[in-house]
């Protein structure tokens, strides 16, 4: 292990609120791929998720000094992107289809290849997904893409544990339904 990994995420943001330009790239590099994930889920458009990355890390750089270490800074990081990936969905809705971007939408309807391709479990688990409400999807990216506890999702989304609880009861309800739809019986891979 070399001394930039055995760094804690806490120091090196301590240092990012100094001005400490290899502390931020060192970061960048352990989060980016994460930031950028969950923002694509969040946002479905690599582009959007792509400035989502610079913007979620210039607040780092702007924004270190406020830090309070009241959460993991994994944690910050998703609750800034999440924050983020909103404002830009809220501007998408805004803005109006042009022809040229009407016409640059992918036709999704079955073809054969798609046909085959929705019995693999994978592609039926990942368009099961889509089909829960934004608030479900969320929850269960977050538990288990991103690995956080029901209290660090609480933080991040802004809402009670307990709430946190239930939509994540109703989301693996749902879920096992759409998959049991979908013609898979056990829900879980």
């Amino acid at each position: 292990m070399s001394a930039t990994q055995a760094v804690s995420d806490e120091v090196l943001i301590a240092r990012i609120a100094q001005g400490d330009r290899l502390a931020m790239q060192v970061l960048y590099g352990r989060h980016h791929v994460r930031v950028f994930r969950f923002g694509l889920r969040l946002v479905r458009n690599e582009q959007i998720a792509e400035d989502l990355i610079s913007e979620v890390f210039l607040d780092v750089w702007r924004q270190a000094g406020k830090f309070e270490g009241r959460s993991a800074v994994s944690t910050w990081l998703l609750a800034i992107t999440r924050f983020k990936a909103l404002s830009a969905l809220r501007k998408r809705k805004d803005a109006e289809l042009d022809d040229e971007t009407a016409n640059a939408i992918e036709d999704t309807s079955d073809n054969p290849e798609v046909s085959v391709q929705k019995k693999d479990t994978s592609d039926a688990l990942r368009k099961c997904l889509t089909s829960l409400s934004p608030e479900h999807r969320e929850i269960v990216d977050l538990v288990y893409y991103h690995e956080k506890s029901v209290e660090e999702v609480a933080e991040i989304v802004g809402i009670p544990e307990n709430t946190v609880k239930t939509r994540l009861f109703y989301a693996r309800k749902k879920l096992a339904d759409l998959l049991k739809a979908a013609g898979i019986e056990r829900g879980w891979p």
